[in-house]
């Protein structure tokens, strides 16, 4: 789906090819039949135009009722094209289209939302890498392929209408064709060849017109949806920080980033509209002249000389209204194709950017080093990390942190140190494969799940239960365990609720506190119990003693799990007891990471205990223990 034609056929030739063709078959004979019905109301209204004109004609026995008869004729194949061919083709179109777009929706969201992290990896390309990562992916996937697929369809369904209908018109102009004067050497088919003749000129004059008129709408349309997109985007930016502006009055701020982002958008948009409404003018005269003037035109002469009666002049001048009509569907939908194809031009473009990040690190290697080796080895060794060194973008960027040899015992905690932005986040987001610049070989422990919990935490709209399943399924666990999670992660008020997506009218990231969502964590880990936890500031919410409870949580109930953990704190947490939770500690300094055993620290009491002052003894006491000793 990398093409336009690529993206155009994908539907047909997939997995659900059935129900594609049928409803795509049903469409092309109803079109068809649309089009005979066309012939049908030419013939007819010529009837009518003949009646009327021969009303008062002597021969004519019966004026009114011949009137009526015709109109009623015509009446009845108005509703059988209109409302019988024509109306069921746009309930069958209709269904075509949310079919269409329901099965490409669900390609680009499988494909976004695959084990690659492609929708992560997507957003990360780089204008100075000649990698532009594709913007508003959102807008892309609704409103993108919802216009797309349904101007495709109508486009697809009045290339089939102008064919259908120069095969039945086209039949019968030839049929009913008679000699012009002056070009006799066409014989029979004089009138025939000046009709097709005048609309072969006709259309394709005012065809190249609309062409040149459609590419301008498709540059404003694209630069249109680009503005909206972004300005769209900062809206749903600025309510998700809504407090954040509110705290530090930021309204202003935000108001003259709004206004910013609205000027490109009005300005495109009043360019769009002069080109829109020229257009429209443009097309109203030369429907006028097509449907007047040049329809009437070819079978005038022959009406002059009265080589062909006045029903057979009508009825010809209104099929050739109808060619023109038909044939000028290209004119009257050009600005829909101009849509059609700035839409398929966003869809391509992130179709382009799925495929490209299929491989990440040669991604990534296109603008800067990626070198990165991932391997698995007997658990029995934990997890090793040998020859890492992480980078910014660019080929020769300078290595900010580096670590020679790691290694990380099954059961061991450890906690990383360091200033801020010395890359303790960047460690461990490349041991998850989430860091793109570097090199370095990471080995882990075969078999052995890992979670990584990071500070802030976003909680999708799904139930309760749900939340605490994740990544896994609601239907992975029972009720009991979810419930038991809860309660251990401190959450136990929340365990009737469970089923719930929302509480109160409000979803869960609404109705818990930070603190909260960081015990919900919690409750995560302890219900999946991995072998590998990655705590990336992961307690930042909580107070001293919610810290103090979420390791013990942990330290309770995944007795073999292995913490490598990032805090603020200058000192690791030890549990209210007094013990350590960790182990060992991984200080990062100057860009390099070194291991060593933690230190075990004494509690308050004892360490003021052991280092007052000891009293003196009596020297005379102290020879008299001696003399007893011997």
């Amino acid at each position: 789906m990398r093409s336009f034609w690529g993206l155009m056929k994908a539907y047909w030739f997939s997995e659900r090819w059935k129900e594609a063709w049928t409803l795509t078959i049903v469409i092309a004979l109803l079109t068809a039949l649309s089009s005979k019905a066309g012939v049908w109301f030419a013939l007819a209204l010529g009837e009518l135009g003949n009646s009327i004109a021969f009303f008062h004609d002597a021969a004519n026995t019966s004026p009114l009722q011949a009137i009526l008869t015709n109109a009623g004729i015509l009446v009845l194949l108005v509703v059988l094209k209109d409302a019988g061919f024509t109306g069921v083709r746009g309930l069958v179109s209709a269904t075509l289209h949310r079919k269409w777009r329901g099965w490409l929706n669900s390609q680009f969201n499988k494909a976004l939302l695959d084990g690659n992290h492609t929708h992560f990896h997507a957003q990360h390309g780089s204008a100075a890498g000649g990698i532009v990562a594709p913007d508003n992916i959102d807008q892309r996937i609704q409103e993108s392929i919802k216009d797309m697929t349904g101007g495709a369809i109508g486009l697809a369904m009045g290339v089939l209408g102008v064919a259908t209908s120069l095969y039945f018109i086209g039949e019968n102009l030839i049929g009913s064709s008679v000699e012009v004067k002056g070009l006799e050497f066409l014989g029979s088919y004089g009138s025939a060849v000046l009709a097709f003749l005048a609309v072969a000129i006709y259309v394709p004059l005012n065809t190249w017109i609309a062409v040149k008129l459609g590419r301008l709408l498709e540059r404003l349309n694209i630069r249109m949806q680009q503005a909206e997109g972004s300005y769209r985007s900062e809206l749903t930016t600025f309510l998700r920080r809504s407090f954040h502006v509110a705290a530090s009055h930021g309204e202003d701020v935000q108001k003259s980033m709004h206004d910013k982002l609205y000027v490109d958008i009005d300005k495109t948009w009043g360019k769009l509209n002069v080109v829109n409404n020229g257009y429209t003018s443009f097309e109203l005269i030369y429907n006028f002249l097509g449907a007047r003037i040049v329809a009437y035109g070819p079978g005038l002469v022959s009406f002059i000389h009265n080589r062909l009666d006045y029903k057979g002049y009508i009825t010809g001048s209104e099929m050739v209204a109808q060619l023109i009509s038909q044939c000028s569907w290209f004119i009257h939908v050009m600005p829909a194709i101009a849509t059609l194809r700035a839409n398929s031009q966003r869809v391509t473009e992130l179709a382009n950017a799925i495929e490209n990040v299929q491989h990440p690190q040669a991604f990534y290697s296109q603008t800067g080093q990626s070198d990165f080796h991932y391997a698995s080895q007997n658990p029995v060794f934990g997890l090793t990390i040998q020859k890492l060194e992480l980078a910014h973008q660019g080929e020769d960027a300078t290595p900010f942190l580096s670590a020679a040899n790691l290694r990380f015992r099954r059961s061991e905690w450890t906690f990383l140190k360091g200033e801020s932005g010395c890359g303790k986040t960047s460690l461990i987001k490349a041991i998850n494969g989430l860091w793109p610049y570097g090199r370095g070989t990471i080995v882990f422990p075969d078999g052995v799940k890992s979670f990584y919990a990071a500070q802030e935490v976003k909680l999708q709209q799904v139930s309760l239960k749900q939340l605490v399943c994740l990544p896994g399924s609601e239907h992975d666990h029972g009720d009991a365990q979810v419930a038991s999670a809860l309660h251990k992660a401190g959450l136990g008020d929340f365990i009737e609720h469970m089923a719930n997506e929302s509480r109160e009218g409000k979803s869960w990231d609404q109705v818990l506190s930070g603190g909260q969502k960081q015990k919900l964590v919690v409750a995560r880990i302890i219900l999946q119990q991995p072998g590998l936890l990655f705590l990336d500031e992961a307690t930042g919410a909580l107070d001293p003693e919610g810290k103090i409870a979420f390791h013990q949580a942990i330290k309770d109930n995944c007795p073999d799990v292995t913490v490598i953990s990032v805090m603020h704190e200058a000192v690791a947490p030890r549990s209210a007891a007094g013990t350590e939770f960790y182990h060992s500690i991984v200080l990062i300094a100057d860009g390099v990471a070194t291991k060593k055993p933690l230190v075990p620290t004494l509690p308050v009491e004892l360490t003021t205990i052991l280092t007052q002052p000891r009293p003196v003894e009596d020297k005379w006491l102290r020879f008299s223990r001696r003399l007893k000793q011997k």
